[in-house]
């Protein structure tokens, strides 16, 4: 299996293009005003009830993995859900490691990296 090229760049973009502008999004510094409106948003938060402990299990993994088209356009594994309805030993292991990241509260690169196709 050939995996997909990660970058984001290819036939008809430029990447000299495509990296200048991100660079110019993300690498400024900014300063945030944090002004009263934070007081404001914190006395709002203060009465909102901390969300429950999440379990994820095999099983809402079989849910969620049933619910999800055949063939829609893989992530970077390159594995389309097809397979991992098929592949149902995988279920446990995949809702272990979500279950670790969200203990750990760390998200493994993987679950974070996207592929991004530039439309022109």
């Amino acid at each position: 299996m050939e995996r997909p090229e990660v970058c984001g760049t290819g036939p008809g973009s430029d990447q000299a293009d495509t990296v200048a502008f991100w660079r110019g999004l993300w690498s400024e510094p900014v300063n945030h005003s944090e002004g009263p409106w934070m007081e404001v948003v914190a006395s709002q938060s203060a009465s909102v009830t901390p969300m429950d402990p999440v379990t994820i299990t095999p099983e809402d993994v079989a849910e969620a993995v049933r619910r999800a088209p055949n063939w829609k356009s893989p992530g970077l594994d390159g594995l389309h859900h097809y397979w991992l309805k098929g592949f149902v030993v995988c279920h446990a292991v995949l809702a272990r490691q979500y279950q670790e990241a969200l203990d750990q509260k760390l998200l493994p690169s993987l679950l974070t990296t996207g592929i991004t196709h530039l439309v022109p």
